[in-house]
C-alpha cells in the first residue's frame, strides 16, 4: 500500500526520513497537503504541540495517524483532544536497538576528538550494558581498547565478558575509577557524583549518553578539571541520514502491522 505523508519536521533527520519514504514509493507533502495525508510525521523530540503542528492535527482527515518521537505528555494530551491518534515511534524496541549503532559511532567520534590518545590500547570504562552500552563496548573493543563494563546485573556482566570485555559490579565503581581517563556513561541515574568524579585522573574525559539530565554531576566535573559532556541525540547530530532512514523504516513497520491487524 502506498501512503500519503505530511511531513512537519524540517531538520536533517526528518528530511532524510522523507527521502526514504519517497524512495519506498510513498508520497510526502508539506503542511499544505495535510488534508489528504494518511499519516502526519511530526518532529523528534516533541515537547509540545503548538503552531503549525497543532493546526495540522486539527486539519487532519478522519482516521489519519500522527507519529513522532520522544512525545511529551502535554503533546499527547493535545493530540487526543484534537481527535488524532499519536504514536511515539521512539518507544519501539526496533528503533531503540538500531539507534544504538549511530549513538555508539558518535560516542567514538567524541572520544577521539576530546582525547590526545588513540582508542587502541586505552583503558575505557563503560557504565551500563543495555543496548547503547553493548554497542559502545563492542566497538571500543573492536578498535583495540581495554574495555571494562560496570553494571548492576550479573547477566549483563556475563554478557560483557562473553563479548571480550572485563566486567565488574557497579558497587566497585569507586575502586575502578582511578584507573581510567575515559568513561562512557549510559545509565540514566546519578552514578558519577562529586565523590566518584574526584577519583578520576585530572583531565579525564566523560561522555554521558544517558537521557537528560544524564548521570554525571557536570558542575563538579568542571570544578575538578574533568572534560564531561552530555551527548544526547547523537544519531541526529552525527548521522542524520541514517537516523532518518531508521525512522522511516520504523514508521512503515508500524503502518504495515496495523494493516495486518485489520486483515485478521
Amino acid at each position: 500500500m502506498n501512503y500519503v505523508f505530511c511531513q512537519l519536521g524540517q531538520d536533517a533527520r526528518q528530511q532524510a526520513a522523507a527521502r526514504a519514504l519517497r524512495a519506498a514509493g510513498h508520497t510526502v507533502r508539506g503542511l499544505a497537503g495535510v488534508a489528504a495525508a494518511d499519516c502526519l510525521l511530526l518532529p523528534m523530540p516533541l515537547p509540545d504541540l503548538d503552531g503549525a503542528a497543532l493546526a495540522a492535527l486539527q486539519a487532519a482527515k478522519p482516521g489519519a495517524l500522527a507519529m513522532a518521537g520522544l512525545v511529551s505528555e502535554p503533546a499527547a494530551a493535545k493530540a487526543k483532544r484534537a481527535g488524532v491518534e499519536l504514536i511515539d515511534y521512539y518507544r519501539r524496541d526496533e528503533l531503540a536497538c538500531l539507534n544504538a549503532v549511530p549513538t555508539a559511532e558518535g560516542c567514538l567520534c567524541l572520544l577521539m576528538q576530546q582525547r590526545p590518545r588513540t582508542i587502541w590500547e586505552s583503558p575505557i570504562l563503560v557504565l551500563g550494558y543495555g543496548r547503547v552500552g553493548q554497542a559502545v563496548a563492542r566497538r571500543l573493543a573492536a578498535l583495540g581498547a581495554r574495555v571494562t563494563v560496570a553494571a548492576r546485573s550479573a547477566e549483563q556482566r556475563a554478557g560483557a565478558r562473553c563479548a571480550g570485555c572485563r566486567a565488574a559490579p557497579l558497587s566497585a565503581l569507586d575502586r575502578l575509577l582511578p584507573g581510567f581517563d575515559a568513561v562512557v556513561n549510559t545509565i540514566p541515574a546519578p552514578v558519577l557524583g562529586r565523590a566518584q568524579l574526584a577519583r578520576l585522573p585530572k583531565g579525564a574525559v566523560i561522555v554521558d549518553l544517558a537521557s537528560a539530565p544524564g548521570g554525571t554531576d557536570f558542575a563538579a566535573a568542571d570544578a575538578l578539571g574533568l572534560h564531561a559532556a552530555l551527548a544526547p541525540g547523537l544519531p541526529g547530530r552525527c548521522a542524520p541520514d541514517t537516523a532518518g532512514e531508521l525512522i522511516a523504516h520504523t514508521v512503515l513497520n508500524i503502518l504495515a502491522e496495523r494493516e495486518q491487524g485489520r486483515d485478521l
